[in-house]
């Protein structure tokens, strides 16, 4: 019995005494984050909207999610089955194809995305030439007149709608979106975490050694910054084909600017602390010193200017994709729907949508850049 007592007064002491998830500093800081109702709630509308995103495939895809033919259950969004496998010849099944859907739904079932086009799918059933409007600013018949049945083809559906209308090549706008918003953001992250990653390094260096190191790696710096990003770019997308990591590197080589100037100042002010002359009369080493004690402290400013860089980095990838230097043609973007848009002008929807998606993409990263800038504000940290 008191074996047992003792051992509960012992998980009692490992409870009280168990080390919190944050620390009091950063407890603080995220209650100064969750007071910016603006910024709190930008976070989680912005993470709720790209998780969704992340899972495009599902919400809008020209292949089913799951099929059932003849008994077997069948991944049509992750796996490309052969045509001949439901009675036809082509390598690749297309699903929206009335035969093919029928055969399948006669020996089976199907469960559709609920939008039933991907980014690519071009729309053969469209009431009118593309760009075509959105499709519940038609009646009924005319939305329906390209079917087979008319009002009467099940074809004719919620599902196979174009809820945002049509580009001028028919793919629907609703999906190139939702794929658009997905690429945006995840050439916005990779590029941000990458030039945070070389540049933080570059300006601890710079900052930790200062001197010979700092003056040399300043002038690097200064010549590498005045090359124009733009014209190299043109020359080497007339050069190499274009591809998203190849954006990305050519970005990356000159994003990582960005971050040297905040790191070093940081570095500069507190290398010769107590603390680390403390640390280096007890012989630790500079690499320990740097981004063990000094790293933390300058991680401060570095987090406050991420979701500005971020905000950039999307803002560039619109603005080449725009220019026709981005992106491979075809591939689902913001910058190309809006440029669709201005040589579209009898399709407003093509340059509304663009625009909204844009400004509320945005809009939600300034709103959470500026909760973290008041989040490690010393002011309200420390008072």
């Amino acid at each position: 019995m008191s074996d047992m007592l003792a051992k509960a007064q012992v998980e009692t002491v490992r409870e009280r005494t168990a080390r919190p998830w944050l620390s009091p500093l950063n407890q603080r800081r995220w209650q100064n984050f969750k007071a910016n109702r603006r910024g709190y709630w930008s976070l989680w509308i912005f993470l709720f909207l790209f998780i969704l995103s992340l899972g495009a495939e599902l919400i809008a895809n020209d292949k089913p999610i799951i099929a059932s033919y003849k008994g077997e259950i069948l991944f049509p969004v992750a796996i490309d089955y052969p045509e001949e496998k439901f009675g036809g010849f082509l390598a690749v099944t297309d699903y929206r194809d009335p035969v093919i859907s029928e055969e399948i739904e006669a020996n089976g079932w199907l469960i559709w995305p609920p939008i039933r086009y991907s980014y690519q799918t071009v729309n053969n059933d469209i009431p009118e030439a593309a760009p075509a409007k959105p499709s519940w600013l038609y009646d009924e018949e005319t939305r329906c007149g390209r079917y087979f049945e008319g009002v009467n083809d099940p074809a004719c559906s919620v599902g196979n709608w174009n809820w945002l209308g049509t580009d001028d090549q028919a793919r629907d706008v609703l999906a190139r979106v939702i794929y658009g918003f997905r690429i945006s953001v995840l050439f916005g992250l990779i590029l941000t975490l990458a030039s945070a990653v070389i540049g933080v390094s570059a300006g601890a260096v710079q900052g930790y050694f200062g001197g010979w190191t700092d003056l040399i790696f300043q002038r690097v710096i200064e010549i590498w910054s005045s090359i124009p990003v733009l014209y190299l770019i043109l020359i080497i997308a007339a050069v190499l084909p274009p591809g998203f990591f190849i954006l990305l590197g050519i970005m990356l080589l000159f994003s990582w600017v960005a971050f040297v100037g905040v790191v070093r100042a940081e570095f500069l002010r507190a290398r010769n602390f107590e603390y680390v002359n403390a640390a280096r009369a007890l012989g630790v080493g500079n690499g320990t010193i740097m981004f063990r004690h000094l790293l933390p402290n300058a991680m401060v400013a570095t987090l406050t200017f991420l979701p500005f860089i971020l905000n950039g980095s999307i803002t560039t990838l619109t603005s080449l994709d725009f220019l026709g230097f981005g992106l491979p043609p075809g591939s689902a973007s913001l910058g190309e729907l809006l440029r669709q848009g201005q040589r579209n002008l009898n399709a407003p929807w093509l340059a509304i949508t663009g625009f909204l998606t844009l400004s509320i993409m945005l809009s939600l990263l300034i709103f959470v850049g500026e909760a973290t800038r008041d989040a490690f504000d010393p002011r309200k940290t420390f008072r």
